[in-house]
């Protein structure tokens, strides 16, 4: 069991996985003279042995920083590993997948599916989300387990490089929307199951493999992220409909649901070096947290925005009317939410600027837990509820909805 799970976490496996989709690493073989780039097609396995999962558990990766390169030269820092693309099909697919787990994502699709779809199903996925990428980051900080290496790893991404690897909330994120939507929907819209079923194998697939393809996690990583979320569904699917009672009609369920995430963002474990880890994670629990206060004061003024009549209806027909008030209601939402992140982050880092006596131009100051927690869970909870409260008002307002 051991030289299986450290055969799915070498990094050896990622790169062959690369090279199969078109992504090959250039090594920059140095010289006095000059530097001769070698396109490496195989690599040789490492002569360590692969059966401590933990080795180089410290060690952040700092060759995450690349040029693209189209043809087989690479030109530029001769010191700096640099990559040549030979499937663009298979690049711009699998940055397109990685990108379904990213905040820009996040902000915009499942506000979607609150304003064009179905709240109910935007709570749903929202509450499943936050529950299972508050685990997922957790307990990559309290696991420990690297990144894979590079070389001989391609990674093109650099703004998590000093995270943890297992598991792979990309992977678990993917999972748990994708599924959820799948049975949340049958019992609220009319839409053919294994079309949706095929749909949500497919999407979650994609992103699984992206994270392979952009080097930021080991099989490992991407197996137990997924099978997590899975668990996480199974235990807890039992109950989905009486949180939903519970978070909608509880007079404590405001108070829960800011108390909970708050105290949760602030015991969140301490590293011996900076992550954005912490910061991802208050930022979804604030979410969480401004989402489900929305929900619960949507209920209590009898406007939910949910579809009348009998459950579960008809798709809407995709007519030019509907494709134009979707697409302004998608413009107008992105607009708010943006909006209020821009102005509740700069006041709310003004104010603990001031509070704390930081200079404002300090921009190290914002890693520090006693600012980058209230600054983020405050801007995110306010993100939450102008989603789930004020954006339908002024769909209302503009004749939107």
């Amino acid at each position: 069991m051991l030289e299986l799970l450290a055969y799915l976490h070498d990094p050896e496996l990622v790169a062959r996985f690369q090279r199969r989709c078109g992504l090959f690493l250039i090594e920059a073989a140095h010289h006095s003279g000059g530097t001769t780039p070698v396109s490496t097609g195989r690599q040789n396995r490492s002569d360590k042995p692969r059966g401590h999962l933990r080795e180089a558990s410290d060690h952040l990766d700092k060759t995450a920083h690349y040029k693209l390169k189209a043809s087989g030269s690479a030109n530029g820092d001769p010191g700096r590993p640099q990559y040549e693309v030979r499937n663009w099909l298979l690049y711009f697919l699998f940055l397109l997948s990685a990108g379904l787990g990213h905040e820009v994502f996040y902000i915009t699709c499942l506000p979607c599916i609150h304003w064009n779809v179905d709240p109910f199903l935007c709570r749903r996925l929202v509450n499943i989300w936050t529950l299972v990428m508050y685990v997922g980051q957790l307990m990559k900080d309290v696991l420990k387990l690297p990144r894979p290496l590079s070389p001989p790893v391609v990674k093109l991404e650099t703004r998590v490089i000093a995270e943890y690897g297992l598991p792979s909330t990309h992977a678990m994120a993917a999972t748990a929307i994708s599924f959820t939507l799948l049975l949340s929907a049958t019992s609220r819209i009319q839409f053919q199951f294994e079309v949706g079923l095929l749909i949500a194998v497919v999407l979650s697939s994609l992103v699984c493999l992206s994270r392979l393809y952009t080097g930021m996690h080991s099989v490992l990583d991407v197996i137990c992220g997924a099978l997590i979320s899975a668990v996480l569904m199974f235990l807890t699917y039992p109950y989905w409909d009486t949180f939903d009672r519970f978070q909608l009609t509880s007079p404590i369920s405001p108070i829960v649901a800011l108390a909970l995430p708050l105290f949760l963002s602030y015991t969140y474990p301490e590293l011996d070096h900076y992550s954005t880890t912490r910061g991802d994670t208050t930022t979804i629990l604030g979410v969480g947290a401004g989402c489900s206060v929305g929900y619960w004061v949507n209920e209590q003024l009898g406007h939910t925005f949910e579809p009348q009549g009998v459950l579960p209806v008809p798709l809407p027909t995709l007519t030019a009317n509907t494709l134009a008030l979707g697409t302004g209601r998608f413009f107008v939402g992105v607009v708010a939410l943006v909006g209020t992140r821009q102005i509740v982050k700069t006041v709310s880092l003004w104010a603990l600027y001031s509070w704390y006596r930081v200079p404002q131009n300090d921009t190290n100051a914002k890693k520090r837990r006693k600012i980058e927690v209230p600054y983020k869970f405050v801007t995110y909870t306010s993100i939450g509820l102008v989603n789930s409260i004020l954006v339908n008002r002024i769909f209302v307002l503009l004749h939107l909805l």
